[in-house]
């Protein structure tokens, strides 16, 4: 049997994929199957919303500290970035890619390079642990201490529960969104011209991906990528909220670049890990460049479903934006 979109792949989510609820209906009852699904407690959304809470209550910086910029308090939140990236992208990594364990929710079986010379030290577990633990936490870590900064001298208007309890509850459903919108267009336009060719190429020499791929990209990507959380600046919110932005990044990227759909569980549960969509991307390049809670895909006719006629949609695309390139 020839190489298909629906034999090159181990094992796939439901397909066609399909836009959110809240972009095809107003039907309420679709849109709250959506938003159930999206926050499952065993879920990576519930997770690192968890996570962000945890810091604010037992890991964040004392805002009096916090009001100059100084090596001390900021280097405490770099020491507990890489301690909670190496945690959650380590164990990921051990489990699924070292013991090799649930192999049949793998998506792509092909393994991860080795001896190639596009990655640095011609390794590409090796190359993405460098850029995740040096670039992207110490990026990470500076855009998280201009948040606490503003936090701290009043800059970022700050909210509390007994200010709007509706407000508060509603800015968790709105983060993500804001997240995922913001992604969209930033991925977009780092798919374009010289930027892709000099910057965003470093994060597609992962072809197949691991958790440790999901913030290996170029230092310049890494700016670009956490600077999402400048709507702090403007938006009234609590730091919980500030963490949970952060959180998509330092957790969301390595555990949706799993290449795995699901994380097995004892009892026969599933924590939801897998993102096919971008792993679809990771694929075929010029497609998928945000998620199902993003217009953008469909509104530019970007959007790879995983079936075979997605998949030759996509081929189309390829060669129109080849032959626009050569006509340049």
């Amino acid at each position: 049997m020839g190489d298909t979109a629906t034999t090159r792949w181990q094992v796939t989510p439901d397909l066609p994929l399909r836009p959110a609820a809240f972009y095809r209906t107003l039907n309420p009852v679709e849109i709250a199957m959506h938003l159930m699904r999206t926050w499952s407690p065993l879920g990576t959304r519930a997770f690192m919303l968890i996570v962000a809470w945890g810091i604010w209550e037992f890991a964040a910086p004392d805002l009096a500290k916090a009001e100059s910029f100084a090596v001390g308090w900021m280097a405490q939140i770099w020491i507990r970035n890489i301690v909670l990236v190496a945690v959650i992208a380590g164990a990921l990594h051990w489990w699924l890619w070292m013991r090799m364990a649930q192999q049949d929710l793998r998506y792509d079986t092909r393994p991860m390079g080795k001896n190639k010379r596009l990655f640095l030290f011609d390794d590409q577990v090796k190359d993405n642990l460098a850029l995740t633990l040096v670039s992207a936490m110490l990026i990470g870590t500076l855009w998280e201490s201009v948040g606490w900064w503003a936090y701290a001298n009043d800059i970022a208007p700050m909210i509390t529960w007994g200010d709007n309890p509706i407000w508060f509850v509603l800015l968790f459903l709105i983060v993500p969104v804001w997240s995922i919108a913001y992604f969209s267009v930033t991925h977009w336009l780092l798919h374009r011209g010289p930027v892709y060719t000099h910057v965003h190429s470093w994060h597609h020499k992962n072809v197949n991906v691991g958790p440790w791929s999901g913030l290996a990209m170029h230092p310049l990507e890494h700016v670009v990528l956490y600077a999402d959380v400048l709507l702090f600046l403007v938006l009234p919110a609590h730091p919980v909220h500030f963490l949970f932005a952060m959180m998509h990044h330092s957790l969301g990227a390595p555990m949706s670049h799993t290449g795995h759909d699901a994380l097995r569980l004892p009892g026969g549960y599933r924590f939801e890990l897998g993102d096919f969509f971008h792993q679809l991307h990771h694929r075929f390049i010029e497609c998928n460049y945000g998620g199902p809670e993003s217009p953008l895909d469909t509104a530019i006719n970007a959007w790879h479903d995983g079936t075979e006629e997605g998949e030759q949609a996509t081929a189309a695309r390829r060669r129109r934006l080849s032959a626009a390139k050569r006509a340049r």
